[in-house]
């Protein structure tokens, strides 16, 4: 793929940036690289890799999801400064 001016000028009204002439060259020149570099990296002969996520190999450690006991809403808000009817009371903020 080339980059041509025009491109840059699309890229650029989709980024809603703009550019001076001497910048739109050397980004352009810039994206040339990259994309010569993924075209390199294309070539490369990957039949038989796996492939993966991470270099290391991870796992997720997780416990079993086991129900347990659970707090009662009196017990909930038996610390809270004030309740009522089971809920936590607090200073209005909207008015």
């Amino acid at each position: 793929m080339q980059i041509t001016p025009d491109l840059i000028k699309y890229l650029e009204s989709l980024a809603r940036i703009t550019l001076s002439e001497e910048e739109e060259k050397k980004v352009g020149s810039e994206l040339q690289d990259i994309l010569t570099y993924i075209d390199m990296l294309n070539e490369l002969d990957t039949d038989g890799v796996e492939a993966m996520s991470h270099c290391f190999p991870v796992t997720n450690v997780m416990r079993e999801d086991v129900v347990g006991e659970s707090m009662t809403s009196d017990e909930i808000v038996a610390n809270s400064p004030e309740s009522q009817d089971g809920c936590f009371v607090v200073p209005k903020t909207v008015e």
